[in-house]
């Protein structure tokens, strides 16, 4: 054992003796590991970390299928899930709202969840302090009981356990605190609220799916497939018992695991960083066995003298395997600093709407879980690399490699697999510059589209009117039409609006689509606002043609729509003003609204998304109903055109609410242009991530093409001393390797753009590609970013291996030929 220690420590102490090759592989290494540990963090903090509640691998979420994802359910159709075989409980929640309340100091809005009592057994999960609600509580008009989320019993409360018997304010109702739910709970609905019972009827006549939530604990042994049929088969007989058939050929409800369904937004954004740091990562190890590979070349005259010599071959082998050791270990730990540096600076760039469970202290946590990933990624990368170099050293510890690298520094077969390894990277670079770039364009181009509006001096904020003060649509109405005229009243505001949903939003409930129909019986979906007169100015949204809204169109009056260009188009040939709409009417008859104006088209859901058709009712003309379930789900926004700062603002916003409601909270005070970055921040994370794959493995092929080169010529030096001394001139021999080393980036360059063709085809079945070509963001192919990207490659090739030529140029024949 102390003879292979020995043999280890002497391996070390030479690669310090001459640090330059143990930095540079090292280094190397270090780009394919901060690569790969940055992206394992996100993946970690999202997709691998475990869900807090006990074997969270049982809980299912039952729903709607749409195109094969899960969408939600309606309260009618949950009720007939219950009692179902292989389920231990079922729950229903909803998640998303917001809610006023008031105990010990000033009033303030919270989010609020709405669930049932059967959702904490689901979860496996128990009330902190206190219970959960009771069979009368979770009741229509039962008594009114509220439970209060971990954080804001921590943060609002100061952790009293003597708060659940106490009585708060909830929407101006008295309502007793029953209990506090475990900090685990937040994994399914915001922190920092209060959650109310769902309080549905025994036979619920709602359709409305609005966000709603089934969410089932399966019992041991069963599969969550046979849930969803079983699912499916009652949701098929209750429809056709309604007489309510449709095309049944296909499962119309399903189950998912709960994991599955909370992070499938981030999911295909997640897996495409994932896809390119595992390019960026296999370049980085194609780059370390070219340069192990020679390494271990460069001395294999020596191994096989002392071969030749009777040494064992475990013995040969040693050296290498303790510089593979020794580079691993050091390529982990820098690996490991180039990513925490690397996620200190994307910090600024992670979207703020990401669920607050995924971050520590809004962060990225660093865990031993990435620790050992970096070491076990920097280890194997380093150690298959050395096993690549020493299983083509162990063919050379013969008479050949005696005979033809001791002259000529490397043999014949050793430059051929040197040269195929060139190749790959080159062509492994090409695939992923090809694909980065035609993302990269796309994400450009998606990040200088004009979204429709201008959000620039444009300031919100959100008010949920206090239903025991503002029972009805009539008094929110009121209330809305007198706050947005004391609004306008404020110093430096030139106009102000009042809208049930902004032009751009991150909210899932800010994208309300609502069944329209046309005349003719065409029927669609449409998002539907409502607007006040000041709506279009505020955010300037350019009128197409017709008017917009304006005083007359008030309650009691003729109903009026405006429309969106993209529906206009679409659905009336570009010929709407006149036309009529039937707007879905939720519990009662259609609304027949007259279009007196058409709009440009804005990008609600942020560039990356196709537009969708918008219809713009006057909020004085809502139908109660479909004004019920905006109040439910969304507040109110109120939006000031101005100049200034939107915090200058706020003791001006403060008192305005203050004198037309007064103890009505407000929240979010914020500039629209916040928000539109938040709704653009995924498309900025993803092509922030994409470009730095994409110059990290540029970087990765130039400094291997010149180390493979580099390396080559110095091994090569013997026989470029024989043809200079035999009357080669030294413009004779740069070419000589200027030619070689083209030559195989040229090969890698045609290798790199069929497998661009091949990556291609899976880049367009990228959801986010998908949306990104609907729109005209992205194509299945880019040929610029092939040029360019080939282009790039051919002159970085030309630049790497123009040094070594010009190198063996210089070689001095009698310096290399003085030991023969």
């Amino acid at each position: 054992m102390s003879i292979w220690l020995a043999e280890i420590w002497r391996a070390w102490r030479a690669s310090l003796r001459r640090p330059g090759f143990l930095l540079l592989a090292a280094g190397v290494l270090a780009l394919g590991v901060g690569a790969s540990a940055a992206v394992f963090a996100l993946l970690d903090a999202t997709l691998l970390r475990s869900l807090p509640f006990p074997q969270a691998s049982r809980i299912a979420v039952l729903g709607r299928l749409y195109e094969g994802d899960l969408g939600p359910i309606s309260p009618h159709e949950y009720q007939f899930l219950q009692r179902m075989d292989g389920v231990t409980a079922l729950g229903l929640i909803r998640p998303g709202s917001v809610a006023n309340i008031a105990a010990s100091g000033e009033p303030r809005q919270v989010p609020v969840t709405y669930m049932d009592r059967g959702l904490l057994a689901a979860l496996d999960v128990r009330p902190v302090l206190g219970r959960n609600f009771s069979e009368t509580e979770d009741q229509p008009n039962g008594p009114a009981a509220v439970m209060l989320s971990y954080g804001l019993w921590q943060h609002g409360y100061g952790a009293d356990k003597n708060i659940v018997g106490r009585t708060m304010q909830v929407e101006g109702r008295p309502t007793t605190i029953v209990g506090v739910l475990p900090q685990a709970f937040d994994a399914v609905s915001d922190p920092g609220g209060i959650a109310l019972p769902q309080a549905l009827p025994p036979a619920s006549r709602d359709f409305n799916r609005n966000g709603h939530m089934a969410i089932a604990r399966v019992a041991a042994g069963v599969s969550m497939a046979s849930v969803g049929a079983q699912a499916d088969a009652r949701e098929r007989t209750m429809y056709r018992e309604m007489s309510m058939g449709g095309n049944w050929k296909q499962p119309w409800f399903g189950a998912r695991p709960l994991k599955a369904t909370l992070y499938r937004g981030e999911r295909p954004m997640l897996l495409l960083f994932v896809a390119s740091a595992a390019l960026v990562l296999l370049i980085v190890l194609v780059n370390l066995t070219n340069l192990m590979l020679l390494r271990t070349l460069s001395r294999s005259h020596d191994a096989a003298v002392r071969s030749a010599l009777g040494a064992p071959l475990l013995r040969l082998l040693l050296p290498a395997v303790a510089e593979g050791l020794l580079i691993g270990m050091l390529g982990a730990v820098l690996g490991m600093l180039l990513a925490l540096f690397g996620l200190h600076l994307l910090q600024p760039f992670i979207p703020t709407q990401w669920p607050s469970q995924w971050l520590h202290g809004g962060r990225i946590e660093i865990g031993a879980r990435l620790w050992i990933m970096a070491f076990a990624v920097g280890l194997f990368g380093a150690l298959l690399t050395a096993a690549l170099g020493l299983g083509r050293s162990r063919g050379t510890l013969g008479v050949d490699e005696l005979r033809e690298g001791g002259r000529s520094g490397l043999g014949a077969r050793s430059g051929r697999l040197g040269r195929a390894l060139v190749v790959i990277q080159v062509a492994l670079a090409v695939t992923l510059l090809c694909s980065a770039g035609a993302i990269a364009h796309g994400l450009f181009t998606a990040s200088r589209v004009q979204l429709g509006f201008d959000s620039d001096h444009v300031t919100t904020f959100e008010l949920v009117p206090v239903k025991a003060h503002y029972p009805d649509t009539d008094s929110v109405q009121i209330l809305a039409q007198r706050m947005t005229q004391r609004l306008r009243a404020m110093p430096g505001v030139t106009e102000a609006a009042v809208t049930t949903n902004l032009p751009a939003s991150d909210s899932l409930y800010g994208q309300f689509n609502n069944g329209m129909k046309t005349p003719d019986g065409k029927q669609f979906e449409a998002q539907l606002h409502g607007v006040d007169t000041g709506f279009f100015k505020v955010f300037s949204i350019a009128l197409k043609q017709g008017r917009v809204f304006g005083r007359d169109d008030i309650h009691g009056g003729e109903p009026v729509a405006v429309v969106s260009r993209d529906l206009a188009d679409r659905y009336y040939d570009g010929h709407a003003i006149g036309k009529t709409v039937l707007v879905e009417v939720s519990n009662g008859p259609d609304l027949p609204v007259r279009i007196v104006g058409v709009v440009a088209d804005t990008y609600q859901r942020g560039p990356l998304q196709p537009i969708q058709p918008m219809v713009y009712l006057p909020l004085a003309q809502m139908p109660p109903t479909t004004m019920d379930i905006f109040l439910g789900l969304e507040p109110l926004r109120f939006a000031l055109r101005g100049h200034g700062n939107p915090a200058d603002w706020r003791a001006d916003v403060e008192q305005a609410v203050a004198e037309v409601a007064p103890g009505q909270p407000t929240a979010h005070l914020s500039s629209m242009r916040s928000i539109v970055e938040q709704t653009t921040a995924n498309a900025r994370l993803s092509m922030l991530m994409v470009g730095l794959f994409a110059s990290l493995s540029l970087a990765l092929a130039v400094a291997g093409m010149y180390a493979v080169m580099a390396v080559a010529v110095a091994a090569r030096g013997r026989e470029f001393g024989v043809r200079t001394a035999l009357g080669a001139s030294p413009s004779r021999m740069t070419r000589l390797v200027l030619r070689g080393g083209m030559a195989q980036v040229g090969i890698g360059l045609i290798l790199g753009v069929v497998m661009a063709l091949g990556a291609s085809r899976i880049i367009a079945s990228l959801p986010m590609a998908v949306a990104m070509s609907a729109i005209g963001r992205i194509g299945t192919f880019d040929p610029m970013a092939l040029l360019g990207v080939c282009g790039v490659l051919a002159l970085s090739g030309l630049l790497a291996c123009l040094l070594p030529a010009l190198r063996a140029g210089r070689v001095q024949p009698m310096s290399v030929l003085r030991g023969d």
